[in-house]
């Protein structure tokens, strides 16, 4: 429980929550919508992965992120008080506006078909 606590400290990685919440997402989609680099995203999603929020898979170059279902089963309450709250942050309605624009740009051809 601490390492949850501990990730959702961060108000980027609130940010980064937030987006993926929506759907998941590469890792260049949330570069671009957050307007920051793959290594200060990275970072962020190694903390919120390693805490059991987020789980990843890769496609070809590609790693995508999404809500782990073992962290919403374990932690049902948190999930859905974030999923109200989140929507509540300062910057979600411009972050959500950028993602929106961005899924549709399909920026790193991430969804290409393999």
């Amino acid at each position: 429980m601490v390492d949850i606590f501990k990730a959702l400290a961060e108000e980027n990685r609130l940010r980064i929550l937030a987006l993926v919440m929506e759907g998941e997402m590469c890792v260049c989609e949330i570069e671009d919508c957050l307007n920051m680099t793959q290594s200060n995203v990275s970072r962020h999603l190694t903390a919120l992965k390693k805490s059991g929020i987020l789980a990843s898979y890769k496609k070809a170059q590609w790693t995508y992120y999404k809500i782990d279902t073992n962290f919403i089963e374990k932690n049902e309450d948190l999930f859905v008080y974030l999923t109200k709250e989140l929507k509540q942050l300062p910057c979600y309605v411009n972050d959500k506006l950028k993602r929106d624009k961005c899924k549709l740009q399909d920026l790193c051809d991430c969804n290409m078909k393999i």
